[in-house]
């Protein structure tokens, strides 16, 4: 599930605990590029083992159509916005509103792991419909994000075509790898 941290509880971190979790943030980009890599190789090592071989798995260059992984299964194609998130981290994740309005079946995807990025305790949050359907009505209400930088002025200014997505709209928390799966391709 997922868990807040609260300052007192990072007053208590080790300085060794203190540079981990500062190289989670100063190296965001590696991290999840891992954590990419992780997830496809634990989903398609998860569905070679249950009988499923035609699985397709294609990388987006460039993010900016809402989405970083396309896969496809049995017909069922999944346009997947991934999100790498550490546990107690943030709560709440941009999300391209290109994703609900020109890719059937898209939908968001966090992976919530540990500092020490073992597959086998990876936690996933879902935000999505069945497949062949669009994102949830749900995604609309989501407030319009605003850049993490100011302007030369200082200004926060919005970002039109990102809405940020509360964990707590994710429409489940804590799954395991094959009820994700299930969620992404459905039953087999």
């Amino acid at each position: 599930m997922w868990r807040t941290i609260y300052v007192s509880e990072r007053l208590a971190v080790s300085s060794s605990d203190h540079a981990a979790a500062e190289s989670h943030y100063l190296r965001s980009s590696y991290r999840e590029l891992l954590v990419e890599h992780l997830f496809v190789g634990s989903l398609l090592r998860h569905l070679w083992r249950n009988g499923v071989f035609d699985v397709e798995v294609l990388k987006s260059q460039v993010d900016d159509a809402g989405y970083d992984l396309v896969l496809e299964s049995n017909g069922v194609i999944r346009h997947v916005q991934l999100k790498a998130k550490v546990e107690g981290s943030t709560t709440s994740v941009p999300v391209n509103i290109r994703l609900a309005d020109e890719k059937r079946s898209g939908c968001v995807v966090a992976v919530v792991h540990d500092p020490t990025f073992d597959p086998g305790s990876f936690r996933y949050g879902w935000f999505g419909s069945p497949p062949g359907l669009p994102l949830p009505e749900a995604w609309k209400s989501l407030a319009v994000a605003r850049h993490t930088k100011g302007n030369a002025s200082g200004v926060k200014t919005e970002r039109p075509n990102i809405r940020k997505l509360p964990y707590s709209k994710f429409l489940e928390r804590g799954l395991r790898l094959d009820e994700l799966a299930e969620r992404l391709f459905g039953k087999r």
